[in-house]
């Protein structure tokens, strides 16, 4: 694979200098000039690459997704068991560790909110939220089969799961001493399997 261009290294530090200061100051405060100061370079450079801030969002909503899937396939092994998948994607959303980004959990909730205004913002969290939910659907229809049970839940339980992702985000964010230290993943992960083993035949 070839290098990045300059156009796209600087694009992507663009990206990188709003999410560093909208983990901070929300999308209200991360002004151009800011963005620039963040990403080390001059505010017309900002203005050449990007159309509006907008554009450097919806940029970012994108990043922000791939970024979590990447953390979730990059922690997958080919011989996990359905169990063990469903574990992981749980654990490269909610587990604190080396490879957490505090910065980006609190960027995500600003794009939550901001999905609320602006249409195109709305268009990319939704597609992220419908993407979450047919991967957790896929995977608790997996282990619901070795189970021998039926599948028809599965969309039910996909969608309890992540709204947890979801508010678990929410809350590290706002009110982080609410949730004990590395607890929230192995909560969830105990609501999975609850979910799981109440379901149904």
């Amino acid at each position: 694979m070839g290098r990045p261009s300059n156009t796209e290294q600087r694009r992507a530090e663009i990206r990188e200098g709003l999410l560093a200061v909208m983990s901070e100051r929300g999308y209200g405060g991360a002004s151009i000039a800011a963005i620039a100061r963040a990403a080390g370079l001059r505010s017309g450079l900002v203005h050449y690459h990007y159309e509006s801030k907008l554009a450097i969002l919806t940029g970012l909503v994108e990043d922000l997704a791939a970024g979590l899937d990447a953390r979730y396939r990059a922690r997958c092994s080919a011989d996990d068991s359905s169990d063990e998948r469903l574990m992981t994607f749980i654990d490269a959303h909610v587990a604190t560790g080396p490879d957490a980004d505090q910065r980006a959990v609190r960027a995500w909730i600003t794009v939550s909110a901001e999905a609320l205004h602006q249409p195109e913002v709305r268009t990319l969290y939704v597609a992220a939220l419908e993407q979450r939910h047919e991967e957790l659907k896929r995977l608790f229809a997996s282990a619901l089969k070795q189970r021998g049970r039926s599948t028809r839940k599965a969309s039910e339980l996909a969608a309890a799961v992540s709204a947890a992702i979801e508010g678990t985000f929410h809350i590290a964010s706002a009110a982080p001493h609410l949730i004990p230290k590395g607890s929230a993943a192995r909560t969830l992960r105990r609501m999975a399997s609850g979910l799981l083993d109440g379901t149904d035949a």
